[in-house]
């Protein structure tokens, strides 16, 4: 799983260990669309989530593309919520993409 924090909101992309039945499937697809809308990442987000599925860095990719990596690999809760915390106390408010 990646996630990636934009000023309008979250990317998360999430590839899977091994293929889902058809119906796991439709229900992780229906779960997803409640969370969220599908998103078409524009080509700096692509080549950030290409260059960290080729074992770049999450530092180097964030350097490179300007994005900001919350999280790459194994799902890390702590990661995200490290992150939030840290972009609030700097903002001095929570914006409505953190809440």
């Amino acid at each position: 799983m990646t996630v990636i924090h934009q000023i309008d909101g979250w990317v998360v992309k999430i590839k899977m260990s091994h293929y889902l039945a058809p119906e796991k499937h439709g229900d992780f697809r229906a779960f997803m669309n409640e969370l969220g809308i599908p998103y078409e990442p524009d080509i700096r987000i692509r080549m950030a989530l290409w260059g960290l599925e080729t074992g770049q860095s999450p530092l180097s990719v964030m350097r490179r593309y300007q994005v900001a990596v919350v999280s790459h690999g194994q799902p890390n809760r702590d990661e995200i919520e490290a992150f939030r915390t840290q972009f609030v106390k700097g903002l001095g408010y929570c914006p409505e993409t953190l809440g």
